[in-house]
């Protein structure tokens, strides 16, 4: 679904993310985890068009028409492996929008919505922009029957319908991460990139947030950041693992728990429950 080759980032003398191969399959749910400053929001920046990357490729499953690439504004390049089903759209260099318009959405370490909209405007602007009706943000919303009946129905899924018309800043911390996923969902994207969805939220959120997340995992692809390891291994079908910017394993969770690599650069001898509520590795 989603692919890098060779995914390279460099800061000056910084090498943020370095030389990452990658892949993501539809319906896998695979989480990304790391010492802070491993790399993962880079990763994430990289894979969504917020940063170019300094050497490497990101690759979507097409299915269309190309985008335009940021460095030279040439179509990007389709690459056709063996009929529709293995064709696949070279994004690297994408703008952000155009990324998004192709199914990669994504949340944000940091909740991003709009606290004065009501919660139903925030999932139906992005529906509405998802939909290519951007422009007309402001218009009378009675317009936008089908953006509104999506916008209900998402926010059926994220368990937030019946506060529809409250204000988003009425919201507690973990219902606005079930906001931000819902915001996420809008236009029904084939990849969602969920950034630490669980931080700062309440341990008596954390086990809503986890469902949703598991319930989304079921019909789209999910690359999650989460410092959680308990819920690292309660909901992954995969880890793979960054330090220094490079991946030092990739594989089923228990295999990557009892790495020695990964327990010398990141879990320090973590053991199931030992992460506590909302807590991370030691």
């Amino acid at each position: 679904m989603l692919r890098t080759s060779g995914l390279t980032k460099r800061f000056g003398g910084l090498t943020a993310v370095d030389d990452v191969d990658f892949a993501l399959d539809s319906n896998e749910l695979c989480s990304l985890i790391g010492p802070n400053g491993a790399g993962k929001t880079t990763f994430f920046n990289l894979l969504t068009g917020v940063l170019t990357p300094t050497a490497g490729t990101v690759e979507l499953r097409a299915e269309d028409s190309p985008v335009n690439t940021a460095d030279d504004g040439a179509d990007a390049r389709n690459e056709s492996d063996e009929g529709d089903a293995d064709s696949w759209r070279d994004i690297t260099g994408a703008a952000p929008h155009e990324i998004a318009s192709l199914g990669v959405h994504r949340s944000y370490q940091v909740t991003n919505v709009f606290p004065n909209s009501t919660v139903l405007e925030n999932v139906r602007v992005a529906a509405q922009a998802a939909g290519g009706d951007g422009a007309n943000f402001w218009r009378n919303a009675r317009q936008l029957d089908r953006y509104i009946e999506e916008a209900y129905g998402i926010l059926d899924r994220v368990d937030l319908a019946d506060r529809a018309e409250e204000p988003a800043s009425a919201l507690s911390h973990g219902a606005k991460r079930q906001l931000e996923v819902g915001v996420a969902l809008a236009g029904d994207p084939d990849v969602l990139l969920l950034d630490e969805p669980n931080a700062g939220v309440s341990s008596e959120s954390v086990d809503r947030v986890v469902d949703l997340i598991e319930d989304v995992a079921t019909d789209h692809a999910v690359l999650l950041v989460e410092h959680n390891m308990d819920i690292v291994m309660e909901v992954s079908d995969r880890v793979v693992v960054l330090n220094q910017g490079a991946v030092i394993a990739d594989d089923e969770p228990a295999a990557v728990r009892d790495d020695p690599a990964v327990q010398r650069a990141y879990l320090g001898g973590y053991e199931p429950g030992s992460a506590g509520d909302g807590g991370e590795a030691a």
